[in-house]
């Protein structure tokens, strides 16, 4: 089956030196969580914004859905794929609902009012409690879930999530990571998600790629990452973080 996500043979740098991808190749499948783990500089956030052509290349194809990136409008892409960053991205003037509406209402959907209600309800928000409601209003828990359900109000085959938790607390962050986790699996959703943590990548990743310099170390499950690791780095990315056996599916 052709992977809905694929990346192959990247190269990308900035400047004269930075290389930030050196040759990467990925695929995602439908439906299926991929996680990016590594340093700060690896290239995870370069290689994610690939896929809605924030990032141009230097070398190499990046496919959403099998069409080439390059051959499509980056209006329209974005649109058909949800994105959400590390601060959320909500914009402070709109309420929660226009929010949550706002891609279906870009792709000149009748009902988009009707969309973002829906999601909302999705990640745990009421439209009637919230939804006139403001982001400053909100605590940064209930913030992320409002980008999460802006992310899913157009039903997009694929999520891009960059960091989506890294600002929340502990306890909340538990309680979205949980929420989202359900979603994906209840949507089909697929989801390629960046983060530095990789409890959270176990936790919720069919698959992990780990970075490091631009290059993909591994690319496995959890567990083949934790009982065959393919590098010393991989071997002391699981060390370093305290991931136990029993965390891994």
């Amino acid at each position: 089956m052709t992977p809905i996500l694929a990346a192959r043979h990247l190269r990308k740098t900035f400047g004269t030196s930075v290389r930030a991808l050196d040759d990467v190749t990925l695929e995602v499948a439908a439906g299926e969580c991929v996680a990016l783990v590594g340093e700060s500089g690896s290239g995870k956030t370069t290689l994610l914004r690939c896929f809605n052509a924030m990032q141009h290349v230097d070398e190499g194809q990046v496919a959403v859905e099998g069409d080439a990136v390059e051959s499509l409008d980056p209006v329209a892409l974005r649109r058909r794929i949800g994105y959400v960053p590390q601060d959320g991205g909500l914009l402070p003037h709109w309420s929660i609902l226009r929010n949550a509406s706002m891609v279906p209402w870009l792709c000149g959907q009748a009902a988009s009012a009707e969309a973002g209600r829906a999601a909302l309800a999705q990640v745990g928000l009421d439209a009637d409690e919230f939804g006139q409601r403001y982001p400053h209003e909100l605590s940064g828990g209930q913030r992320q879930r409002v980008a999460i359900a802006r992310a899913l109000a157009a039903s997009p085959r694929i999520v891009l999530l960059d960091e989506p938790f890294g600002a929340l607390d502990a306890i909340t962050r538990a309680d979205v990571q949980a929420m989202f986790g359900t979603l994906r699996r209840e949507t089909h959703v697929a989801a390629l998600l960046v983060t530095h943590d990789l409890h959270e990548a176990v936790r919720l990743a069919d698959r992990i790629a780990v970075m490091r310099g631009g290059r993909i170390e591994q690319c496995a499950t959890p567990r083949e990452l934790m009982d065959a690791p393919a590098s010393t780095y991989v071997t002391e990315l699981f060390a370093r973080s305290r991931v136990t056996a029993a965390e891994v599916p």
